[in-house]
């Protein structure tokens, strides 16, 4: 089996009540979690998941957009930062 890594941005998106939406605008997927931690350890979860889906059924998928492009859209309540995921396929 060989070993991918992928490294997407992804958008935090600070709600009112504390809690955080994420957003991986590359590959138009969604998340979120009660705090900063909870969400960042589902958007890596959701990350592992689609790559291995998308490695397994050869989906194409976008490559990754510089991280300062996004950066230069945040909003106050926005922060971008890095996830990864380790996938194993055939």
């Amino acid at each position: 089996m060989k070993k991918y890594r992928f490294l997407y941005p992804a958008v935090f998106i600070k709600e009112e009540d504390g809690s955080y939406q994420v957003m991986f605008p590359d590959l138009d997927l969604y998340t979120d979690g009660q705090n900063s931690s909870e969400a960042y350890l589902y958007a890596k979860d959701l990350l592992r998941v689609y790559f291995n889906y998308a490695l397994k059924y050869e989906v194409e998928y976008n490559k990754p957009t510089a991280i300062e492009k996004l950066i230069e859209k945040c909003k106050p309540n926005e922060m971008v930062m890095y996830v990864d995921a380790y996938v194993e396929a055939e």
